[in-house]
């Protein structure tokens, strides 16, 4: 198993050479975080990743989580590493001073999930899991909610989770059936110390993290529709629901939720995904959230949170993967030039040019995405600043789609030309990139899949504010193709990144048309297409912005005379991003044909001619 699975240098670079209009109207989104501070808080995560989260990658994934007496043991590290997590601030840094908190950048608390996450992801996701679902209590909880549950949550004493998905409605949310009873109505006069409690009566399924002995509570943020609401997603509510309650003495006492299976995965093993059912003895009480009936549009503020969070865990495990794979090609030594002599000795894979290919392509994957992801991160902290910066709300709805599928997608590809690199060793767990492809996999999947994305781009968040978001993402690409104009190196991807904003207009355009000749369902037919052109696009436009800034920093370093190895760093950005513009964006062309003639051929072809 490599010891290095992330580059601390490319993570600092890509944080520092974000562009765009925003980052010079509000040059201290950062907050009190200077450089210094910032790497000091990276080096303490890095170390942790090294020290407590990597030495568990390999055995969690061989000991899975079972469910034994009704709970679900995993592995002894998982405890102490949670109690550490919450003793040195990790998983309260989000949150304010007065939970013990520093109100940590959104950039820079996704920086350490991405070190956690390329040490170990499902290790990592506990403590994100937690952290999600308490600032779903401190948003809209109430004060006693607050006060019960945040201490033990942000201590990591207590899992968080958030529950919504149940056997028969899937992505279908307005479907769900898990119901809520207030408590007051049981008797003639309302009863005022049960206002806001409910029995909740249903089951769940899917829910990671939603029971292990690793903490000494889990608390569920869930979604329940209240006896007699509205049907659909105007009914929906949301509620803390806890394995345990605290009774009318502060004592936990069993809140009648039970673990029904552990479900049993292809990869991200580490952390159990389970069914639960909830009511079975008439006694679990869920505590409202909020109003009711708003449960989803306050769900969706950890759910969107999640999406990133979800993308950034892909570009983490294909990162790790990636150093995987270039420390086995410097030392592998197989074949020998074309054109040396059959009596030479062996070459080091990575000379061969195929393979360099196949390194370039999961450099392209990854490091281009995780400029995404923190280009989403650096709109969010600008509004957690300033919520007037409305223009970056509207650029951080557009994105978010595509920050958690091209990661996740691309991922896929990217890990398994990692195997690739290895040859038959790849294949066998000897090598760590086995797992890294098990555990890619589920990101294309939870937290809404690669379809519900493309249609939520392409028939909600393209047309936001009659196209604005649109004008605004080419406001930023072309503020990056001008920067990008100061280097001659960069002219002929300068062409290349306007020629593909055209190319999607035009076909944003010419899907337009389609709705309005054949309606929303062949105007949607095809959107994961598009959110796949979408998505090259987007990354070459980060390509583009991370050649800029290398150049400018190479230009510093030459002058300077500074080591060779900083030197060789930009230099290989620059090469990268070369390969993108080569390589992936041409992949555009394509995908514009097809939305174009597809016809939207899908929606015609009967389901009697899918047979055996």
């Amino acid at each position: 198993m490599a010891d290095k699975f992330m580059s601390m240098k490319n993570l600092t670079f890509t944080l520092n050479s974000r562009g765009g209009r925003y980052r010079s109207i509000t040059p201290d989104y950062l907050s009190n975080h200077t450089p210094k501070r910032v790497d000091m808080v990276f080096k303490a995560a890095l170390d942790l990743g090294k020290k407590v989260l990597h030495p568990m990658f390999e055995e969690m994934d061989r000991r899975p989580p079972q469910l034994v007496d009704g709970r679900v043991r995993i592995h002894p590290g998982v405890r102490p590493m949670l109690e550490r997590l919450g003793e040195d601030g990790w998983i309260s840094a989000l949150f304010p001073e007065r939970w013990e908190g520093e109100s940590m950048p959104s950039s820079l608390l996704l920086c350490i999930n991405y070190i956690f996450a390329t040490a170990n992801y499902s290790a990592s996701v506990y403590a994100g899991l937690t952290m999600g679902a308490a600032k779903l209590i401190l948003s809209f909880g109430s004060k006693t909610l607050q006060n019960r549950y945040l201490p033990p949550m942000l201590a990591g004493k207590w899992q968080g989770t958030m529950a919504l998905t149940e056997p028969e409605s899937g992505t279908s949310l307005g479907d769900l059936c898990t119901e809520a009873v207030p408590l007051e109505q049981g008797g003639s006069e309302p009863d005022q110390a049960k206002q806001g409690q409910y029995k909740i009566s249903g089951e769940k399924i899917f829910i990671s993290a939603g029971d292990h002995d690793g903490v000494d509570n889990v608390v569920h943020l869930m979604l329940a529709r209240i006896k007699g609401a509205p049907p659909g997603v105007r009914g929906i509510s949301l509620f803390v629901v806890p394995k345990f309650r605290p009774d009318s003495q502060g004592n936990l006492v069993d809140n009648d939720v039970i673990v029904t299976q552990v479900f049993h995965k292809l990869g991200y093993r580490g952390a159990p995904i389970v069914g639960l059912r909830l009511g079975e003895k008439e006694n679990c009480i869920g505590y409202l959230v909020g109003k009711e009936h708003q449960g989803l549009s306050y769900m969706f503020q950890m759910m969107n949170n999640a999406r990133l969070e979800v993308g950034m865990g892909a570009t983490a495990i294909a990162t790790s993967a990636y150093h995987s794979a270039l420390t086995y090609c410097r030392t592998r030594c197989q074949g020998r030039k074309i054109t040396a002599s059959k009596d030479s000795a062996p070459i080091p894979i990575i000379e061969h040019p195929d393979v360099k290919r196949m390194l370039l392509f999961q450099r392209a994957v990854s490091e281009g995405s995780l400029s995404l992801i923190l280009q989403c991160g650096m709109y969010e902290d600008i509004l957690a600043r300033d919520p007037s910066q409305t223009d970056c709300h509207l650029l951080l709805e557009l994105l978010t789609p595509v920050a958690k599928t091209y990661p996740s997608e691309m991922g896929i590809l990217s890990t398994s030309t990692a195997i690739q690199c290895f040859g038959g060793y790849g294949y066998c767990d000897d090598f760590p990139v086995e797992q890294h492809f098990r555990d890619m996999r589920i990101h294309t999947i939870h937290e809404g899949t690669t379809g519900i994305q493309a249609m939520d781009l392409l028939g909600r968040k393209l047309t936001m504010e009659n196209g604005r978001t649109l004008i605004l993402l080419k406001q930023e690409m072309e503020d990056a193709i001008g920067s990008a104009r100061n280097h001659p190196e960069l002219a002929k991807m300068v062409q290349e990144m306007g020629n593909a904003m055209g190319m999607l207009e035009k076909t944003s355009l010419g899907l337009g048309g389609v709705a309005m000749e054949k309606g929303p369902e062949a105007y949607l037919a095809d959107a994961s297409l598009f959110l796949e052109m979408f998505g090259i696009m987007v990354i070459g436009w980060q390509w583009l912005t991370m050649a800029d800034a290398a150049l400018v920093e190479l230009a510093k370093l030459e002058k300077e005379g500074s080591k060779k190895k900083d030197i060789l760093f930009y230099k290989g950005k620059v090469h990268v991003a070369h390969y993108f513009f080569a390589y992936e964006l041409p992949k555009m062309e394509g995908l514009a044909n097809t939305l174009e003639h597809s016809g939207q051929m899908t929606l015609d072809i009967p389901e009697a001619c899918f047979t055996d």
